[in-house]
């Protein structure tokens, strides 16, 4: 992800959240936070590895996937996370998006890769379950910003 590609996936991000119930963000994030998180890598919690986006036939961004290390998880498995556009869709984005991100995690010296999915985010489990992800943990309740409780599913995926 380059820093032209901030405003287009900044509102994929942000119409994700709008819609609501498909990922852990339940506030939206200015341009300048996105490009701290997922650009410059200013996440207290992660280290970022890699953040790559996908493009429509007209070079639009259709989607993005990063990959941290989260500091909770095994040395050598880095988390991921997954956006892609709504409206209108790409279809394959989210799967051209794996494949680098599988090269890009195995050049770094990961073995495998954790998504951590709300359990209500029902594309979400589909969508790594599609890639091969297989259930690992369940954080049960954890509280939304209303208090209303929802698991997070852990799911591992063994780079190959």
């Amino acid at each position: 992800m380059q820093a032209t590609d901030v405003p287009a996936a900044c509102r994929i991000l942000n119409r994700i959240i709008g819609i609501g119930g498909t990922t852990a963000f339940e506030v939206e994030v200015s341009e300048t936070e996105f490009a701290g998180m997922y650009v410059q890598g200013h996440d207290l919690r992660h280290d970022l590895i890699a953040c790559h986006v996908v493009q429509d036939s007209n070079g639009q961004v259709a989607g993005f996937q990063w990959i941290g290390h989260n500091p909770d998880l095994p040395a050598d498995c880095a988390d991921i996370a997954t956006f892609t556009r709504r409206d209108p869709p790409l279809r394959g984005a989210g799967r051209a998006l794996f494949a680098t991100t599988c090269h890009l995690a195995r050049a770094a010296g990961y073995r495998q890769i954790n998504a951590t999915i709300r359990a209500d985010n029902v594309p979400g489990l589909g969508y790594y379950a599609k890639m091969g992800f297989v259930d690992h943990a369940v954080a049960r309740a954890v509280p939304l910003r209303d208090g209303t409780p929802v698991d997070r599913i852990s799911r591992r995926y063994v780079l190959k």
